[in-house]
């Protein structure tokens, strides 16, 4: 008998039944396993008003309570206790997902009402799970760690001045003694970091001598040569680097090279041997002299200390041609005289034993390599001698010994007393109670004591700045060293110029001495406009304020050197990884050397600094461009305004700025500018 169509098949009815029958055990699940969590979750993000009263407790409870009433704490404190927002709250970037979350058994049981909504949607419980599991940025953590730290060498201060040890000779201005020869063997060089310390730093006349051996060429995978299709992208390199380094300044960055001698046996992109010179400063190379086996001229000018500067060595791609052996043969036919030249191979051979000299000169440097005279590099002003404290040599090569001779036995220009002048001329006025045109705040490293005296005798006397309508201060870390740092407590008490934030100093926590300069310039002073700048940037302050006076009254203004659709780099030395910066340009930011926002974008960075929804990034003028560009796009529009007058590297004709000045730079600078002139100094 057949069935017909209205009959439901067994099948059917076993198929429904099945799905009936797992949705009820899925829902006996959730009920008996999730559903106490879910209501937990649901009241803390709701919010019943009991939180309210709680939020003083907790904030009470933590050791960093009594700081957090000052405006300086609040600038650190907020970087390391902010954390994650909701995305709606906060257009942060994105953090990868851990790959092994936190077991359940793990987390600690806690009442909704014991968590206070300081952090926005995330709810104080899970970030306390996130600090303990050291789940936190890159940048978070470096500012815990140099809170922390920060904290300690306060303390440290405070202990320098209860023993009196001002009788230090780092710091009464007394020189201390030194070797005038030191040695070192290769072994010895290799356990303290392949660098050597000079005690005293150099002098004229002294010599350094080198005896080593490099090693023979190895491969290198270069990509620029694989896009070119040359060889798989594969090169042989032999090379090594000698260099003359002052003092580190800031953790994070690195120390000023004064001289960087390179060779390279195996050459570069002209495939002929070179040996390289060059400075660098703040980070930032100067412009390269390379000799490559050319004779330099021999004009006066081009000479050091009577030396060349390159000496001719034989080169493949070189040889003498028939015309010239022509003239040299006729010129001996008619009875000219001529004067013998010997002309050697390059002087450094892999795995053939040098010995290379460096001796410095009245106008440079010159090397010798086994006793013949290679190259000269003049000195560049800004770098001194006696700042030359450590020689770094790596690379490929072996060294078996280093002499230093010669060398000066005391050194008193690392004492502040040589450069601070302890006058009431330099002192800084009292902050005024009257509302100011413009703030400037100038970002400083601790141990910049000459920097900071450059500042206060050059554009700091400025007739804005002495009259009050101009305020001016320096921002400053903290320093790894108590005897610096005590120092620096004394600067700053005298001259009342300086602010002191107590965290460890950070090339990557710039960012939170503009946060602190934001702050100051309207809860300290009240300035209709703020402007950030480094410490080795010259002002001139009336021409800024010309610029700010062309912009309506009441627009809101970022003003500086532009950058557009900037990319960030992922590979190198200065790599942004994703988590970083996920985007793939920046916002449009202003160089950070110098630039200029007005007071609402300063309150604005400052309630959203307060309320923790300030997105921090390590390249603090990139962060100052994101910052303003939220406030465009969600506050008000702001006008962007662009000027190279701005100077990004050194200084231009009609510079409203110039940067990478030297203290001696900023006095010619100011010099000029007294006589009417705002011509640059580039002497460096």
């Amino acid at each position: 008998m057949k069935r017909t169509k209205s009959d439901p098949p067994n099948s059917r009815r076993f198929r429904l039944s099945h799905f009936l029958f797992g949705i009820g055990v899925l829902y006996l699940l959730f009920v008996s396993c999730k559903f106490p969590q879910f209501l937990r979750i649901v009241s803390t993000l709701s919010g019943d008003g009991s939180e309210d009263s709680l939020e003083g407790a907790a904030v009470g409870d933590s050791e960093d309570s009594d700081l957090s009433k000052s405006f300086v704490s609040s600038v650190y404190k907020d970087a390391f206790h902010r954390r994650l927002e909701d995305n709606r709250d906060q257009e942060g970037a994105p953090l990868r997902p851990n790959t092994e979350p936190k077991k359940e058994e793990e987390r600690l049981p806690e009442s909704p009402k014991q968590i206070p909504l300081r952090y926005g949607r995330i709810t104080g419980k899970i970030m306390r799970e996130y600090k303990r599991t050291n789940d936190l940025s890159v940048l978070e953590r470096m500012a815990d760690e140099a809170w922390i730290l920060g904290l300690k060498a306060w303390k440290e201060v405070d202990k320098v001045d209860e023993k009196g040890s001002m009788k230090n000779s780092v710091l009464d201005g007394k020189p201390e003694s030194c070797p005038s020869w030191v040695s070192m063997n290769g072994d010895e060089l290799i356990k303290g970091d392949s660098l050597m310390f000079l005690p005293c730093g150099l002098a004229a006349g002294s010599s350094i001598t080198v005896v080593g051996t490099p090693h023979h060429a190895h491969k290198e995978y270069v990509p620029q040569l694989a896009k070119m299709k040359r060889g798989g992208g594969l090169v042989l390199v032999s090379q090594f680097m000698v260099e003359l380094q002052g003092l580190k300044s800031v953790d994070g960055e690195d120390p000023p090279k004064i001289l960087h001698l390179n060779p390279r046996i195996r050459g570069d992109w002209s495939r002929q041997p070179v040996i390289e010179h060059n400075t660098c400063y703040r980070m930032h190379w100067g412009t390269s002299q390379r000799c490559d086996g050319l004779p330099s001229g021999d004009e006066e000018e081009m000479l050091v200390d009577g030396y060349r500067r390159c000496e001719k060595w034989l080169r493949n791609d070189i040889i003498d041609s028939k015309e010239s052996k022509t003239t040299s043969w006729f010129k001996r036919f008619i009875g000219r005289e001529q004067k013998p030249e010997m002309t050697w191979p390059f002087p450094l051979v892999e795995g053939r034993m040098f010995v290379l000299t460096l001796r410095a000169g009245v106008d440079g440097y010159h090397i010798n390599i086994g006793g013949r005279h290679v190259t000269s590099f003049p000195y560049r002003t800004g770098f001194t001698l006696e700042d030359a404290t450590g020689l770094a040599i790596k690379g490929d090569v072996d060294v078996h010994s280093i002499y230093a001779t010669s060398l000066p036995t005391s050194h008193p220009s690392f004492s502040p007393q040589r450069v601070l002048e302890m006058s009431e001329t330099w002192k800084a006025s009292p902050l005024p109670k009257h509302p100011i045109k413009l703030f400037i705040g100038v970002l400083s490293a601790s141990n910049h004591f000459a920097e900071r005296m450059a500042v206060r005798k050059t554009w700091m006397q400025s007739a804005a700045i002495k009259s009050s309508d101009v305020v001016a201060r320096f921002f400053v870390a903290l320093n790894p060293r108590a005897e610096v740092n005590a120092v620096l407590k004394k600067e700053a008490a005298y001259f009342g110029d300086i602010v002191i934030l107590p965290f460890m100093d950070r090339y990557e926590l710039v960012v939170l001495k503009t946060v602190g300069i934001s702050e100051f310039g309207i809860q300290n002073v009240t300035a209709a406009y703020v402007m950030k700048c480094d410490d080795d940037t010259f002002i001139r302050v009336d021409t800024v304020l010309e610029e700010i006076e062309k912009v309506p009254q009441g627009k809101s203004l970022y003003m500086g050197n532009l950058n557009l659709r900037h990319r960030p780099l992922r590979n190198g030395k200065w790599a942004v990884t994703y988590e970083e910066w996920p985007e793939e340009v920046y916002p449009p930011y202003a160089n950070g050397p110098a630039y200029v926002i007005s007071s609402d974008i300063v309150t604005f960075i400052r309630s959203q600094h307060k309320d923790r929804k300030l997105r921090l990034f390590k390249m603090e003028d990139v962060s100052m461009g994101m910052w303003v560009e939220r406030y465009n796009n969600t506050i008000a529009a702001v006008q962007y305004s662009h000027n190279w007058k701005f100077c990004q590297y050194g200084c231009m004709e009609g510079y409203f700025t110039a940067h990478y000045q030297s203290p001696r730079q900023m006095i010619c600078l100011w010099d000029k500018l007294s006589r009417g002139r705002a011509r640059c100094c580039n002497f460096r």
